[in-house]
């Protein structure tokens, strides 16, 4: 075992009655300007920090522990915050409305923020420490490794690219139509892209990373999706994520529908309803054409790979139990449990990786922790 791995805590074991009663117990509001929304969140690796990213270009960090913010960084990046950061946490992004953040393991934040260039920013000096520029349109997705300092861009410009913190030159590129979404698997050795003009998911090797996919995933869910609209509407992925054990694979969509698929065979598992889709947040009616994703954060899975949890234009929090054992033909699934006390649209929802609790952002910025008495 490395030094690294002895000091990471255990692995968070949750159940759906400690889910369930999950409750507001903080709530920031003074650091989301009004017409503005939280657009990303991300925890570091311990638990104890998390950082968000705005469309008012500003970049905050939360101590978990305290629940407070320890950091708040506007567009012209205030030194008077720089010395309550501890432990030196550093970010990648770039001034964009709608900013992506993510971490690394090793206490790196990664947002993208930019037009066409990601940043890489220490939040512990305020200081840019590297530009990742080739992108010829807008950074719509990123992805950090989560084994090494590699991540993956994904940008309009039909492009999805790999980087190495230590260089500003890509280590690799890919030709992609349309609008691009990106993951990780947890070994770091696979990566899959959403290309919605496909309707697919592709997965690679990164150690083959000009080569084609291994595996390319059809959703075709037209028999489901026509009992809700009929020509049935095809669906908008706007977040991918593996489960803790890669075994499965999240598709989240801006509609009213969320897929689980078999990482491994691309098999359709599971159909995730219940809520209300996020591209009806605005109180726009559904059409025949769907509309691009408002968040790619609108749903996580708990750290144990167990669970599911979504936002909904209701203002609720939709809950699924993900059984282990994989059904025979693809199987729709209701919420589990339903979280109230959001006040205003759940645009961005993660789970601690080390503890019970939640945070979602939108409008301001929750905590959530569980009834003491659970």
């Amino acid at each position: 075992m490395s030094e690294a791995d002895a000091e990471k805590p255990a692995q968070l074991a949750l159940s759906l009655a400690l889910v369930d009663s999950l409750k507001p117990a903080k709530v920031f509001k003074e650091f989301v300007q009004p017409d503005h929304k939280v657009t990303s969140l991300d925890y570091d690796d311990r638990g104890e920090l998390c950082v968000t990213a705005s469309d008012d270009e500003t970049i905050q960090l939360y101590n978990c522990r305290s629940g407070k913010c320890v950091v708040e960084l506007t567009q012209a990046y205030q030194d008077a915050l720089q010395q309550k950061v501890w432990r030196a946490p550093r970010a990648l992004h770039a001034p964009v409305v709608g900013d992506r953040v993510c971490v690394d393991e090793g206490r790196r934040y990664v947002a993208a923020a930019h037009a066409d260039t990601v940043r890489y920013h220490s939040l512990h000096d305020n200081k840019y420490l590297q530009y990742f520029r080739g992108h010829k349109r807008t950074v719509v997705s990123l992805a950090m490794s989560p084994v090494d300092d590699t991540f993956l861009s994904a940008a309009v410009d039909d492009s999805v690219r790999l980087w190495d913190l230590r260089s500003p030159a890509a280590q690799g590129q890919l030709r992609v139509q349309g609008h691009p979404v990106v993951a990780y698997d947890p070994s770091g050795l696979v990566f899959a892209v959403a290309i919605n003009e496909r309707s697919a998911v592709l997965l690679y090797d990164l150690r083959k990373f000009d080569q084609n996919p291994f595996l390319t995933i059809t959703i075709d869910d037209t028999v489901a999706l026509s009992q809700v609209t009929m020509p049935p509407r095809i669906p908008v992925i706007t977040h991918l994520s593996f489960s803790q054990t890669g075994q499965h694979l999240l598709a989240g969509t801006s509609g009213d529908v969320h897929y689980v698929l078999d990482a491994f065979s691309g098999k359709l598992l599971y159909r995730l309803v219940g809520h209300v889709g996020l591209e009806r947040a605005d109180g726009a009616s559904i059409g025949l054409v769907a509309s691009a994703g408002i968040s790619g954060q609108e749903l996580c899975w708990t750290p144990d790979g167990q669970m599911v949890i979504a936002g909904s234009a209701n203002a609720q929090l939709c809950v699924w139990s993900i059984p282990a054992s994989p059904p025979a033909a693809p199987v729709t699934l209701q919420p589990s449990a339903i979280l109230n006390g959001q006040e205003g649209t759940p645009r961005v929802v993660a789970f601690n990786p080390r503890c019970a609790q939640l945070s979602t952002a939108g409008a301001q910025v929750a905590f959530w922790l569980p009834d003491p008495a659970t």
